[in-house]
């Protein structure tokens, strides 16, 4: 092995072991003579601690010929990611055992998945990202229709799976439209060519409107959403958790990317292109969400509505805007996180929860866990001092500071709208009689760990601040110096 090729496996070193641990793992499940589960699912929580501490103590630079970087962002973003695919599998152990469908090839397929994610964000050419966006979606597909005795669930896989191969198909197109005009698939040097007049070619903005639709898809934005509330309600809660969590950070943190990299030069038109996406976004997520019953379906509006919130800072097309995403991105982790525990942890007669008429009577029943439900509510729906406030405070100054008041405007008053639903929950908890008395307690030390955590980060950022304002915007400033 070479010097050159020693480097690249330092760079890259965390994908590296995570490849080799899921390869080993997947290699135990396999010729192991009963199904343990559980064994499984913890051995892949530790492997993904494995590749956080690996991430946070990478070495920074490019790799296998500048195909692949890493940076502060990367660091930062990978590092959420691999916390929320952890979170994931410790909420999905007891819950994939209670309904009899803990499968050994689900925690493999989560690591699979969170590879895809790490490679995604750390793309720097169009055939890396290609790598990574399927590495990452084809166990997305296979987790959505895991329980196969479930119609449910097999139809939110096919669909998932349609829609997707419809994605992969537009980025494909857009990148061979991209790679045409530019005669470069590598980030940097796309940079360098579309700084010039070549970025207002018809072909070149075709191409990058294509892109733009794939991976917006990715992120369910609008007009490419209509997967998100189908898939949510009917693949298994577990799955809906990490599709909600992981998928959405990494795919923002490589929409960031390529419209900071190599589409920098096409700033004005690609910036048109997020403000109307961002604004359709945060007027569906906020009006369709109200007139649902399913709190998955509505978890499912309200996270479209999440990325247009996001793809606000983006439109912004600063350092400060870039910044207000990643912190947007962070906080909006921790509160579904938080959120998808406690739809895990309520029960009515040994059988999940998901209508919201069903809340009535928690805040009696389980008042601890009606009071994080609260908070997390609260949260989400910006209200001060929480955490969830000062992420869409920060996307609305950056916006501000660019000239995008409309966009702001827009901004304010859907989170006014979405307010109505989230603070619904509430009221439905605390005072509404419920038709059917008790609730079941949960056992499950580890969605009460993740759901404390989550509870405990949205209470107190306003307190300590800091470590997170300071990464995010080393991060952002490694994107756009």
């Amino acid at each position: 092995m070479t010097a050159f090729d020693f480097h690249d496996m330092i760079v890259a070193l965390p994908e590296v072991k995570l490849a080799a641990m899921s390869l080993a793992l997947l290699l135990l499940a396999v010729v192991s003579k009963k199904e343990n589960y559980r064994l499984v699912a913890w051995l892949a929580v530790a492997v993904l601690a494995v590749t956080g501490a690996l991430v946070a103590c990478g070495t920074h630079g490019t790799a296998f010929g500048d195909m692949f970087v890493s940076d502060a962002f990367s660091t930062y973003m990978k590092l959420v990611v691999v916390t929320g695919s952890a979170a994931s599998l410790i909420m999905a152990t007891r819950y994939l055992e209670h309904e009899k469908a803990s499968r050994i090839e689900y925690p493999v397929l989560i690591l699979f998945a969170t590879l895809g994610m790490m490679l995604m964000i750390s793309a720097n050419s169009l055939i890396s990202l290609y790598m990574g966006l399927e590495l990452q979606s084809l166990p997305l597909y296979v987790l959505a229709a895991i329980r196969r005795d479930s119609v449910r669930s097999t139809e939110a896989g096919l669909k998932y799976f349609v829609l997707g191969a419809l994605s992969s198909g537009l980025f494909l197109y857009g990148a061979s439209l991209v790679y045409g005009f530019t005669g470069s698939v590598d980030f940097t040097q796309m940079a360098g060519i579309l700084q010039g007049h070549a970025s207002t070619l018809p072909g070149i903005v075709t191409g990058m409107v294509l892109v733009l639709a794939a991976l917006a898809f990715k992120i369910s934005a609008v007009p490419f959403h209509m997967w998100a509330p189908d898939v949510y309600e009917g693949a298994p809660t577990p799955v809906t958790a990490f599709f909600a969590i992981a998928p959405k950070v990494a795919a923002i943190a490589l929409l960031t990317r390529v419209l900071t990299g190599p589409f920098w030069g096409m700033m004005q038109e690609w910036q048109q292109v997020i403000v109307v996406i961002s604004m359709a976004s945060m007027l569906l997520g906020g009006v369709a969400a109200v007139a649902q019953t399913n709190i998955k379906r509505l978890l499912a509006y309200s996270s479209i509505g999440h990325m247009g919130y996001a793809l606000v800072g983006l439109a912004a097309a600063s350092a400060a805007g870039v910044q207000a995403v990643i912190v947007y991105m962070t906080i909006y982790a921790v509160m579904s996180a938080g959120a998808f525990a406690v739809v895990l942890m309520m029960k009515k007669d040994g059988r999940m929860v998901e209508d919201i008429s069903d809340l009535a009577g928690l805040g009696k029943a389980q008042p601890l866990l009606a009071f994080a439900m609260s908070v997390l509510m609260f949260s989400m729906a910006g209200i001060p001092p929480l955490a969830g406030f000062f992420g869409k405070l920060f996307v609305f100054q950056a916006a501000v500071a660019e000239g995008l008041y409309t966009l702001a405007l827009v901004g304010v008053l859907t989170s006014v709208v979405a307010a109505f639903y989230y603070i619904r929950i509430v009221k439905v908890m605390y005072f509404d009689e419920p038709k059917k008395a008790g609730f079941d307690a949960t056992e499950d030390r580890g969605l009460k760990f993740v759901l404390a955590l989550s509870t405990f980060a949205v209470m107190f950022f306003i307190v300590m601040p800091a470590p997170v304002l300071a990464s995010a915007h080393a991060a952002a400033l490694a994107l756009i110096p």
